[in-house]
């Protein structure tokens, strides 16, 4: 399986499903990753049958149940590339959770991995506990919205989404995340689901090493790609933003990456990619 991964059409109780990926598909561990779109009056249900969840309303509005408690409302923006965070909801071991679909769309991720068997109780992720930072500087500069970061509690995933504006470079500098070597690095899984605003046009993301593994794709609206090794980077086009949506997991929760030495002189005297927390409601990166 190459990095890039299409739409496709297929259905679960009905629901076109556009993405599907597990462990035994993307040949790696710990990262499986679904796409959903509901239409009104339509009812996503799930277990996490021991696998840690997350559950995210990238657009639409609708109503949900945890454990089979209501959760109302469950979602409010109609866009990713609106300047709003998303709702999420966490599930480990055996919770439950259904979504029902009340406005005339809703798209919905569904990402997983092993539980650590802490058992930790599911709660309902709204906006407000989304930190929103500013990456970068110049035509680096991103919005970086943290729905499940290593600063907040869970066993293996770390659920993050960027809005990049037209033209800008983003997950830069190049860094990798392929190894084991506390406390230099993690290894962590990744997967990357983009949106491009218009839709028509593209993103380039480049995925490497310097063992012979190279590959660098055209990125379209609705495509996912996959990051097993090696250092990565992407690229918005002039003219059209770019959203992804990432998952990570691996045997540690921990964000501790390598940058590609070309890059590592662009880096601050920390050494690592920094950035400036603000409030949800700043509008600098969203117009």
């Amino acid at each position: 399986m190459g990095v890039l991964i299409k739409p496709q059409t297929d259905q679960r109780d009905g629901i076109l499903r556009t993405v599907d990926i597990t462990p035994e598909t993307a040949g790696w561990q710990y990262v499986s990753f679904a796409v959903y779109h509901l239409t009104r009056g339509q009812t996503l249900r799930g277990v996490a049958d021991g696998r840690e969840t997350a559950v995210v309303v990238l657009s639409g509005t609708g109503r949900a149940e945890l454990n089979g408690q209501s959760v109302e409302p469950f979602g409010e923006r109609l866009s990713v590339f609106e300047n709003k965070a998303p709702y999420a909801l966490y599930l480990s071991e055996d919770a439950s959770y259904q979504v029902e679909c009340t406005s005339d769309g809703m798209e919905i991720a569904v990402a997983s991995a092993p539980t650590t068997h802490q058992h930790l109780p599911a709660r309902v992720i709204r906006p407000e506990d989304v930190s929103v930072e500013l990456r970068g500087e110049g035509n680096t500069q991103r919005r970086v919205q943290h729905i499940l970061d290593t600063d907040q509690e869970a066993e293996r995933l770390i659920v993050v989404e960027v809005v990049t504006p037209a033209g800008n470079w983003s997950t830069f500098p190049p860094h990798k995340h392929d190894t084991e070597n506390p406390p230099h690095e993690a290894y962590l899984e990744e997967t990357y689901y983009h949106h491009i605003q218009p839709t028509s046009g593209f993103a380039f993301q480049r995925v490497y090493n310097f063992e012979g593994f190279d590959e660098t794709v055209t990125v379209h609206d609705g495509e996912l790609v996959l990051v097993p090794k090696g250092y990565h980077v992407v690229s918005a086009a002039p003219g059209f933003d770019n959203y992804y949506l990432n998952i990570m997991a691996g045997p540690n929760r921990v964000w501790s990456y390598q940058v590609d030495p070309a890059f590592r002189r662009l880096l601050p005297p920390s050494g690592k990619i920094t950035g400036s927390f603000v409030s949800p409601s700043t509008q600098e990166m969203a117009e």
